[in-house]
């Protein structure tokens, strides 16, 4: 074997992640890193695809870290699931740049997405989204605004708007309704939210969504299936193109892509949690 095969990075295709860590959201970049956050402490960890070795860069705030994304800043931005909150934490030191009390009372700030001009979160448990409009050179706002939710999606019991992704023309957002198998094209000024066509086709136990093109991305965690949609431009209509079973799901969440995979995180909700229990990343080929 040459030098330069023997020190090729492996990136290798499933790697644990702490026992006990209770894994949800992830967020890949720049380059090979990629953060995962502790649905029981907070905690996140960094972990360099390269080799699938990682270190924990925030002890958390003892409140869930959900939904993650990271901007071309470094700045990784998490939903903060019951405890009502989100914060920004610093991807190189794991310093907390900002944090943000969205809400109080009953919530469940479960995911989140960063458009050219404001991060968006979802509330499962509240018919509105927590805008954070960034200002000149995207500097952080000191409080979050509240884009009530309305139009065709009415909340149930269980766990309601879940993720959240652009649409392909990057006029509206997407949000799945995890309880309804729905999926919804909302105007981010207004709130109004209008039923996508996706024929007889159920998206129930959505969680996590990535768009890349035209193509949408949800993660159905309970079913342990990946599910592809082929979407209209303004995303008003989407069939469904493959539903991706692997033996290796254990309850994915979310989902990031690098290079030509796409990652999720296992994060065994049908497992009784304990201190030694295992947990750990899957790879899949893109598609």
């Amino acid at each position: 074997m040459s030098k330069t095969s023997a020190s090729k990075p492996a990136y290798p295709a499933e790697f644990s992640l702490p026992d006990g860590f209770q894994p949800e959201g992830i967020a890949i970049g720049p380059g090979s890193a990629a953060y995962f956050g502790s649905r029981l402490t907070g905690a996140i960890y960094r972990v360099d695809l390269r080799t699938g070795r990682g270190r924990i860069i925030d002890p958390g705030p003892g409140t869930p870290s959900l939904g993650l994304k990271v901007d071309e800043r470094g700045r990784l931005f998490v939903a903060g699931g019951t405890g009502g909150n989100a914060r920004v934490i610093d991807t190189r030191s794991g310093k907390v740049l900002a944090s943000y009390q969205l809400a109080t009372g009953t919530s469940f700030v479960n995911d989140v997405v960063l458009t050219r001009d404001a991060a968006y979160f979802t509330d499962s448990a509240n018919p509105v989204l927590y805008k954070l409009p960034f200002g000149r050179g995207g500097t952080l706002p000191k409080e979050a605004v509240k884009v009530p939710l309305s139009g065709d999606i009415v909340y149930t019991t269980g766990n309601n708007a879940n993720g959240i992704a652009p649409t392909p023309d990057r006029k509206a957002l997407l949000v799945v309704q995890s309880n309804t198998g729905k999926l919804f094209r909302v105007n981010p000024s207004t709130g109004v939210a209008t039923l996508v066509d996706i024929g007889t086709e159920s998206l129930v136990n959505g969680d996590g969504l990535l768009l890349e093109g035209r193509t949408l991305y949800v993660v159905q965690n309970r079913l342990n299936t990946l599910t592809s949609l082929s979407l209209n431009r303004d995303a008003t209509s989407g069939k469904v193109v493959r539903k991706l079973v692997d033996g290796r799901f254990d309850v994915p969440t979310t989902i990031a892509p690098f290079r030509d995979r796409l990652y999720l995180p296992n994060a065994r909700f049908t497992t009784t949690p304990t201190p030694t229990t295992t947990y750990n990343v899957v790879a899949v080929k893109r598609h």
